[in-house]
């Protein structure tokens, strides 16, 4: 059964880059992980195996659209591979902290099958800037998936 990553939790990085994964997510990551760049200013972080059928998708684009191509370099390009230490611990690169300007309060989100970081300013001044659009979007959006 795949891992489903819930709620909202602030670790903090140490002076090496290093984050210590929510308990309740390292059971999904035991296999591995892949962070690459996200959306808005953050860093999604995915199970290995959910990684590869994700990156899979993408190389059955056709390699004419750039659109895809775009999208392929970018996620892939900046894709890197981790494998939690025995305390749950796994290295941020240097190139994805400076991406989301993550310095040493972050936020960890779950987001069913996937995780992002996000530096913890950054999360909650994008809270902010959603919050009064939630709501008309959820009256469009969640009709459509249920």
């Amino acid at each position: 059964m795949e891992p489903l990553f819930l709620g909202t939790h602030t670790p903090r990085l140490d002076e090496k880059g290093r984050l210590f994964l929510p308990a309740k997510f390292r059971d999904g990551f035991a296999e591995g992980l892949v962070m690459t760049t996200g959306q808005e200013g953050c860093i999604t972080v995915w199970p290995v195996a959910r990684f590869a059928e994700v990156a899979d998708a993408m190389s059955r684009q056709v390699f004419t659209d750039r659109d895809s191509r775009v999208v392929q370099r970018l996620f892939l390009a900046n894709a890197s591979s981790e494998v939690p230490d025995r305390q749950g611990r796994v290295t941020v690169p240097q190139a994805l902290r400076d991406y989301a300007g993550l310095d040493r309060d972050v936020v960890v989100v779950g987001m069913a099958k996937r995780v992002e970081i996000w530096d913890a300013g950054r999360w909650a001044a994008y809270q902010t800037s959603q919050a009064e659009d939630y709501e008309r979007l959820a009256e469009e959006v969640l009709p459509r998936l249920l």
